[in-house]
């Protein structure tokens, strides 16, 4: 595969290549190019001639484009799917839903769009004013970088890619470099289906090489990073330099809550789509699961019941729940973290086996409320560390005492101590009696403290991708 700038196919201008590696066969799919700065110049250029086109294409006719790419989409499901089974380790069905979610977030955001509307400040409101009007429109950001994860490489897309174009920018795409595949293949769709070129384009490559050269160029207006903090705290260092508006979605460790009155059964079914889900490699999954001492036998009982029965295997096989994680590497280092927790006192009830780039669930107890996973240690895969408390106050403390703060649940049968909990707790959002990993395209979605600045969503991501300019009519009324 190749990158697409300005809608044409392009391989780096020093020739190199990475390799795209099936995780779960361990074999090479294919090749995509290693960007280098010179083509980064390139598409940036491209994209600020485009841009200052597109911001003048009226909103109808944009919507027009991107209906005619659904219908593209609809039309090859089935590989884009397939695509991302192969390259991330995703198991099919789980792959086939995020190609689907297109159709539920571009024609959201489509319609958003068709509603942008700005505000009145009437004559009057202000002394002084009493001859002027003023009012308010939106206008683009510019060249836009989106930098996207591995682990919903087409979701990302959707709530980064939609807003921006439907708002009159350009848009630089840097796909994760471990399975960009799928993403090149909608950018391509895009084009077929009349999308100007250079308004999207695809730079494929490594994070230090590509990524750092479109962060630092002077050229990008706006930059919307998904991924780690360190690499987040980087680009928003580099962004910071040439004043890009940066807006970022970082990592978490999010606390799962069991208090003593929650209904076990339902907690327990909540385990399996909340962390086992894509492998447990979900930045908003449940990762520390605080459960109420009375009530931590049956839920642990429950809950390696409840996993023993996950399907494990291949990807391509409808069967399957759990798949392998994005490559080995990330499969040695979540090895590695659950011989630290056993190791900080915790004790393993299931799993702790790995096959290749698959690593089994697993299940770890009695994990003290001072090891690093209770703390600011993420682990990204199918791991479930339960760490007991004495009481709703001990688990607010200990679900509190970290630097993250994305996604958070707690379950209890009583609403008024579930609502107390859900505003105590510091993260951007709260799932009451289900896992937090939940996140509609409509909801603005972000974290606080170190797992963000500012949110996605239908509701949010135009104030992200949009710039607010004053027009004023001064004495213009008799």
């Amino acid at each position: 595969m190749q990158s697409i700038i300005n809608g044409k196919w392009a391989d780096a201008s020093d020739k190199s290549t990475l390799d795209i590696v099936n995780p779960y066969t361990g074999k090479v799919l294919y090749t995509v190019p290693n960007c280098t700065e010179k083509d980064v110049n390139r598409a940036v250029e491209y994209a600020q001639k485009s841009q200052k086109k597109w911001a003048n294409v009226p909103v109808w006719e944009k919507v027009e484009i991107l209906e005619r790419f659904l219908a593209l989409v609809r039309e090859n499901r089935a590989d884009i799917a397939k695509t991302l089974c192969l390259e991330t380790g995703k198991p099919i069905t789980q792959a086939f839903a995020e190609v689907d979610n297109i159709f539920i977030a571009f024609p959201a955001f489509m319609e958003k769009a068709k509603h942008l509307y700005g505000n009145i400040i009437p004559a009057g409101t202000e002394k002084g004013q009493e001859k002027t009007l003023q009012f308010t429109v939106r206008e683009p950001i510019g060249v836009m970088v989106a930098i996207i994860p591995f682990n919903f490489p087409l979701d990302l897309f959707d709530q980064k890619v939609a807003p921006a174009i439907l708002a009159g920018n350009s848009v630089i795409v840097k796909p994760p470099h471990q399975n960009p595949g799928a993403i090149i293949k909608l950018v391509k769709l895009m084009h077929d289906a009349g999308l100007p070129s250079g308004v999207v384009q695809v730079l494929t490559g490594d994070g230090a090489k590509t990524g750092d050269a479109l962060v630092k160029n002077e050229g990008v207006e706006g930059i919307s990073f998904t991924g780690s903090v360190p690499v987040g705290r980087s680009i928003y260092e580099k962004g910071a330099k040439h004043l890009a508006h940066v807006t970022l979605e970082l990592g978490a460790n999010d606390p799962f809550i069991v208090l003593e009155d929650a209904d076990i059964d339902l907690a327990t079914r909540e385990v399996v789509w909340g962390r086992m889900y894509n492998a447990g490699q979900v930045c908003v999954a449940s990762k520390r699961f605080i459960v109420d001492r009375k009530v931590q036998k049956e839920f642990e009982t429950k809950v390696v019941e409840r996993l023993k029965k996950v399907v494990v295997g291949n990807p391509l096989d409808k069967k399957t729940e759990l798949g392998s994680l994005v490559s080995s590497g990330a499969c040695d280092k979540v090895e590695r973290q659950v011989k630290e927790i056993i190791a900080e006192g915790g004790k393993l009830l299931l799993g702790g086996k790995r096959d290749g780039a698959v690593y089994y669930p697993t299940v770890i107890t009695n994990v003290p409320k001072t090891a690093k996973v209770a703390l600011n240690e993420e682990v990204f895969g199918p791991v479930v560390s339960i760490i007991p408390c004495d009481g709703l106050m001990e688990a607010i403390e200990i679900a509190n005492a970290t630097d993250y703060g994305l996604g958070s649940a707690v379950f209890t049968r009583d609403m008024k101590k579930a609502v107390f909990v859900a505003k105590s707790l510091q993260a951007g959002g709260c799932v009451i009696n289900g896992a937090s990993f939940h996140r509609s395209f409509e909801m603005p979605f972000g974290g606080y403290k170190i797992s963000g600045i500012g949110t996605e969503g239908v509701m949010s991501t135009f104030d992200q991708v949009t710039k607010t300019k004053t027009i004023t009519l001064k004495n213009i009324l008799y």
